[in-house]
């Protein structure tokens, strides 16, 4: 047994990933492999949760209609401009080229957190997925005001679903693309022919002459559910654009766009952000709606095109919560010794464990929010040194030149702007745009000293 165990584990090493050093040009992808993870990542289980949040947040048909195609174009053009060029020019993850900015003591840190709440959200994924599977069995989803587990069927369900997600994060990229390309499709269908299904629930003629109407009045009607705050055109551009905060300002997706042929593979963001994050949260509205308003993915997915709806609000999640599991991996590998089918598996148990708390999924909106909002500025001080300090004058990489174990002018940014930003007088929604600027400004500022004083520093 003990010869077998060995045997797997030389062969997981072998999935190398240029965890440490530039992706090599022939191992460089097509555009249609990253076209399909987006869709696979982005046409996803939580997506019938936030959908259905919109719902219950009393947004109207028309804010929600212009705020998801703005908000989504945003988030596309910051893949685009912002994440992809630097990817490409360093062939770097993020947690590795950060070490020659920040230093391998704040890099510790960094990654770490980063790792922590990827390892929460790919669990939130993995409870709406348990939803699913929990009908079958007749297990209670968790109320809106659920924090700690609810039964231990529940548990039984998210550590078992847990484990099957870890394994394919553990393959690697290729594998992860392959995976997506033939799951999104088939998933994105689901929520389609879920909305579709509904419409006659919902009072929908069948040659929809009044779909609008009933849109506007039944669906995305203005009228918050009990408990929770009213949205309007501003938190819905600002949703959509920050959903994935952390993955394109925040500079997650290098371990993604190292691997692109060219910056211009940031536009094939487009294929997660409109087929999911807004047909299908479109979609999503019309489920819970239909179910009237109650915030179950499973049951609307089931009430809406029976067993295939289970079955792909469980794969959903899975096609979701892989990538997310390989960049925690890789953020986790990164400050360690560990290979990173190693580092993937004890972060993916981990992730288990954390999908048995439903305060993750019935809080979603505000933790993604928040875990943005957490590493933007890491994002913002690697965009400055990347692109800003050529153009005045300072010195790049100096944590490396130097030897430095802690950047301290990188720490007080990344501290000082979350401070500012959760002491801001305005939503939560809206305080990371005015960090980031403000992470840029002060990171740059506080080096203008170090043309002068870097072989001092």
């Amino acid at each position: 047994m003990s010869s077998k165990l060995a045997g797997l584990a030389a062969r997981m090493d072998r999935l190398y990933e240029f965890d440490r050093e530039p992706v090599s040009p022939d191992k460089l992808q097509s555009g249609r492999r990253f076209a399909g993870l987006f869709a696979g990542e982005h046409v996803a289980a939580t997506e019938f949760v936030i959908g259905a949040f919109f719902v219950l947040h009393g947004v109207t048909a028309r804010d929600l209609l212009l705020g998801l195609a703005l908000g989504n174009l945003l988030a596309v053009l910051s893949w685009t401009f912002i994440c992809a060029p630097i990817a490409v020019r360093t062939r770097l993850t993020l947690y590795w080229y950060l070490r020659q900015i920040a230093g391998p003591g704040l890099t510790l840190a960094y990654n770490i957190a980063n790792a922590f709440l990827y390892c929460i959200l790919a669990g939130a994924m993995i409870s709406v997925s348990a939803t699913a599977i929990g009908l079958g069995f007749r297990i209670p989803t968790p109320q809106l005001t659920d924090i700690l587990p609810t039964s231990a069927a529940w548990v039984a369900v998210t550590l078992s679903l847990g484990v099957a997600f870890t394994i394919l994060a553990i393959l690697g990229f290729e594998k992860l693309s392959r995976f997506a390309q033939v799951c999104s499709p088939w998933i994105f269908v689901v929520f389609l022919a879920g909305a579709v299904a509904m419409l006659p629930r919902l009072g929908v003629a069948p040659d929809l002459s009044n779909f609008w109407e009933i849109a506007a009045t039944r669906v995305w009607n203005g009228v918050p559910t009990e408990g929770q705050e009213r949205f309007h055109i501003g938190h819905i551009v600002f949703f959509a654009w920050f959903a994935n905060l952390a993955m394109h300002v925040g500079l997650s997706d290098m371990a993604l766009f190292r691997y692109a042929r060219s910056w211009t593979y940031g536009l094939y963001s487009a294929f997660g952000m409109y087929p999911g994050h807004m047909l299908a949260w479109i979609c999503s509205g019309i489920m819970v709606a239909a179910v009237n308003r109650e915030m179950n993915p499973g049951l609307m997915a089931y009430e809406a095109v029976g067993i295939a709806g289970v079955f792909g609000v469980m794969v959903a999640g899975w096609t979701t919560a892989n990538p997310t599991l390989y960049r925690a991996g890789l953020a986790l590998q990164a400050v360690t010794n560990w290979p990173r089918w190693k580092i993937t598996l004890v972060a993916g148990l981990a992730t288990a464990v954390l999908a048995c708390f439903p305060v993750f999924f019935v809080r979603l909106l505000d933790y993604v929010a928040i875990y943005g909002l957490v590493l933007m500025p890491v994002g913002a001080i690697v965009f400055a040194e990347h692109w800003i300090f050529p153009l005045v004058g300072i010195e790049q990489h100096r944590a490396a030149r130097y030897g430095w174990l802690m950047n301290w002018r990188a720490l007080a940014v990344w501290v000082g702007t979350l401070a500012v930003c959760f002491l801001l007088p305005v939503h939560l929604f809206f305080r990371w745009l005015p960090g980031y600027f403000l992470a840029i400004a002060a990171y740059t500022l506080l080096n203008l000293p170090a043309r002068k004083e870097a072989s001092r520093a």
